[in-house]
């Protein structure tokens, strides 16, 4: 009797769950039904999503080292493996627009830092221009001459991109020191857009070396040299002559590249090309690798020879030695100025002149070269990060 009752309550329990289910489902139904019914019937938005853009990454170039070497030094002399370009200086231009080299020397010297400097995988521009010339006097005349005419101009062009194809020479540096003039200014910027034009077809690059433009002592814009800003959009490299200050006024071997100098001149190259909207990456930054005595009458010094002198000549800006004191930028004012080119968004920095430099740990390429190492890191480590 006990199990019928039990049997007969558990159909009930289960008829009537069954029951309310069904209700329970039917209203459920009934409520996503008038949902849909709402939804379908709102009106559609006529505003459209906008779609982002994702952000483009622009890789900056790695940082330059560029060296000049002048045709008289033995190119196995040269430690190559630091630098990413060594320009041989120099070729110079006839007022006809033939190039001349310094007799059969430079030019053996010549092909043998080509050879040497592909090994370390280190490009090599040739110089042209100069302040002396192999004919004598400042190169000044015969450079304006060449290019102050068509027929000059073009042979000149010609001559070099011939020159560029018989010695493998990765690129040509223009050193015209310097376009004292709007009608100078106005024909180097023509005759840089005829080199370009030929040197990008090869696939070469074109630097040019310029005046620092401002005063040593009064940080003002130097007036007497002209350059039209439009032609640096030709150009790969701007190597900025940031020494020689000593000639500003009267003379002061004091002057020759200080620290505060150089940040004059950061600052109104980062001003002119800001302004200009020209890449700063163009910019270098150029460092003296000699000293220059305050008695006039006696000559430079370079940098290793007071180096070898005494070691920690390396940690000085300044050094009395043979009866005179020697004006220079050691370690610490490279790497302050390394740091201020960096800092300032320059593409990095060039040195006058590689054969002036010291050996080893007192190395002032090394010093620079380990400077531009860090920064290259950097940027390698953030565009991994945006990958």
């Amino acid at each position: 009797m006990r199990k019928n009752i039990i049997k007969i309550l558990m159909i009930l329990i289960i008829f009537t769950g069954g029951f309310f289910s069904g209700i329970l489902y039917q209203n459920n139904s009934e409520k996503k039904s008038n949902v849909s019914k709402v939804l379908t019937k709102a009106p559609k938005s006529e505003k459209k999503p906008t779609l982002k853009e994702t952000p483009q990454i622009q890789e900056e170039k790695k940082k330059v080292l560029i060296g000049y070497v002048q045709d008289f030094r033995d190119p196995s002399s040269i430690d190559y493996a630091d630098l990413t370009h060594v320009i041989f200086s120099f070729a110079h231009p006839a007022k006809d627009g033939r190039v001349l080299l310094n007799g059969e020397t430079a030019k053996t010297n010549l092909k043998a830092m080509v050879k040497k400097a592909h090994e370390q995988k280190t490009k090599v521009l040739l110089a042209v221009g100069g302040w002396y010339h192999i004919e004598g006097g400042e190169s000044y005349d015969y450079f304006r001459a060449a290019i102050s005419n068509s027929t000059s101009r073009t042979k000149l062009v010609d001559e070099l991109i011939s020159l560029t194809k018989t010695e493998n020479l990765d690129g040509i540096d223009i050193d015209f020191e310097h376009p004292r003039s709007n009608e100078d200014a106005e024909n180097l910027n023509i005759f840089i857009q005829a080199l370009d034009e030929k040197l990008s077809k090869l696939d070469k690059e074109l630097s040019i070396a310029v005046y620092s433009k401002i005063h040593s002592v009064t940080g003002t814009e130097i007036q007497s040299v002209v350059f039209k800003p439009e032609m640096f959009n030709y150009v790969d490299y701007v190597n900025i002559m940031a020494y020689d200050g000593q000639w500003d006024g009267e003379y002061n071997a004091a002057n020759l590249s200080p620290y505060p100098f150089a940040e004059d001149i950061v600052a109104y190259w980062s001003t002119l090309f800001d302004k200009h909207k020209l890449s700063k990456e163009k910019l270098i930054l150029g460092g003296p690798f000699y000293a220059q005595p305050e008695d006039v009458s006696i000559n430079q010094m370079s940098y290793g020879a007071i180096v070898k002198e005494n070691p920690k000549n390396a940690q000085r800006d300044t050094v009395k030695m043979h009866g005179t004191t020697y004006h220079y930028n050691g370690i610490q004012t490279i790497n302050k100025k390394t740091d201020l080119a960096l800092n300032n968004g320059f593409g990095g920095m060039m040195i006058w002149e590689l054969g002036h430099d010291a050996k080893g740990n007192y190395s002032l390429t090394s010093t620079i070269s380990k400077e531009l190492a860090k920064e290259n890191e950097q940027q390698s480590i953030f565009a991994k990060v945006y990958e």
